[in-house]
């Protein structure tokens, strides 16, 4: 467990990093901070060509196992009144990167005091853009991570209790994908809408033919979301404009709704301005796959888990969306959840979101008693 010293150096670690956020891709001074960190516990930098985050290592031989949290923080203007709120009007971390990486900080305090007693390699990854969706691609191109046998990583989540920790095996978090369409009308004045063709009008039909997408067209036993985010259209009261624009995302489970959620989604947006006289231009973009946990590993980390905390669920899936899933695809991997508040609160990307520093040691603890578990398994 970590000591109660060791505890309240990473209190002020991870008031300084939430008063200093950084968006995906910008996270230069987080990088520097968490590289200063790791140099003065005379922990190993890999060499990697990354722009923001970093790779460290501890131990050294076979097996080699990695460690993730993420880094970067959202564009969202916070709203908790917290004495270490963002310095960085704009910036928040709604998401918790925070505690994230302040607990990763911390197991790599432990697990270099350590060292001589590990039984193989165990990689720090450190990652920037997580919210770009795609910061795990960036770190996997570089190739650091091609002898690592088993990853591990955690989200933490405000909606459950203080350091409850849920595993399940397979879909934990959705697939993401990301829709941007431009509708083109023919501009006039209102009084003469017969003049041109309602790009608004036009909008409001599409959207409104979106929301049955789920509803007459997926399995009602599946889980799948099509939100509508963001419209805009118009810059006047008496003025019909020529282009309108939304966008949103879709959030699925299973590889095959994905496919059915896009097909019918270009189907309805493109037949639907048919009717209404416009045309349509989509951007699809391909977000992170299911955050799937392999099944074997699963059951190993949430046995492992249960021996040392009390707490440990089988949780509902989300439909949020996670590049954790990136790593998935190429190295057997397990992704938890831990609590971080309590029922009721604020959940994750809300400006007034905020987790309590009472998580940092559970979080701490569940990447070091996982990691020595998974070397002791692999090593065998």
């Amino acid at each position: 467990m970590t000591t109660p010293e060791h505890y309240d150096e990473l209190v002020k670690i991870r008031h300084y990093i939430h008063e200093n956020p950084e968006l995906s891709g910008q996270e230069f001074k987080t990088t520097e901070f968490l590289k200063n960190y790791l140099e003065n516990l005379d922990i190993q930098i890999l060499k990697t060509g990354l722009k923001t985050g970093l790779v460290a290592q501890i131990g050294s031989g076979n097996p080699v196992i990695a460690l993730r949290a993420d880094i970067d923080a959202l564009p969202i203007f916070e709203n908790t009144g917290l004495e270490f709120a963002s310095k960085n009007a704009g910036v928040m971390h709604a998401c918790g990167h925070d505690l994230h990486q302040t607990s990763l900080l911390g197991a790599a305090k432990i697990l270099k005091s350590r060292e001589s007693e590990l039984k193989g390699t165990i990689k720090l990854i450190f990652q920037h853009a997580e919210e770009g969706h795609f910061g795990a691609n960036d770190v996997l191109e570089t190739g650091i991570l091609a002898d690592v046998l088993a990853i591990i990583g955690y989200h933490n989540m405000p909606t459950l209790p203080v350091g409850q920790i849920g595993i399940r095996e397979k879909g934990i978090m959705a697939a993401v994908d990301q829709f941007y369409v431009t509708v083109k009308g023919t501009g006039s004045h209102a009084a003469y809408p017969h003049e041109g063709a309602d790009s608004i009008v036009a909008t409001s039909a599409i959207i409104t033919g979106l929301q049955q997408l789920v509803a007459r067209n997926i399995d009602p036993q599946h889980a799948v979301v099509v939100s509508v985010t963001h419209v805009e259209a118009g810059n006047t009261w008496n003025v019909l404009p020529d282009d309108a624009i939304f966008e949103g995302t879709i959030r699925t489970f299973d590889k095959s709704d994905r496919e059915l959620a896009k097909k019918r989604f270009y189907e309805v947006v493109e037949n639907v301005a048919k009717a209404y006289g416009v045309s349509v231009k989509i951007k699809w973009i391909l977000g992170p796959n299911v955050t799937y946990n392999d099944p074997e590993l699963s059951d190993f980390i949430y046995t492992e888990t249960a021996k040392w905390h009390e707490d440990v669920v089988i949780p509902e899936p989300s439909n949020a969306g996670e590049d954790f899933a990136t790593y998935q695809e190429k190295i057997p991997g397990v992704f938890a959840f831990i609590g971080s508040n309590s029922p009721g609160s604020p959940g994750l990307h809300f400006s007034d979101m905020t987790v309590k520093d009472e998580t940092i040691p559970v979080a701490v603890d569940y990447y070091v008693n996982n990691a020595l578990a998974l070397l002791e398994r692999l090593g065998k």
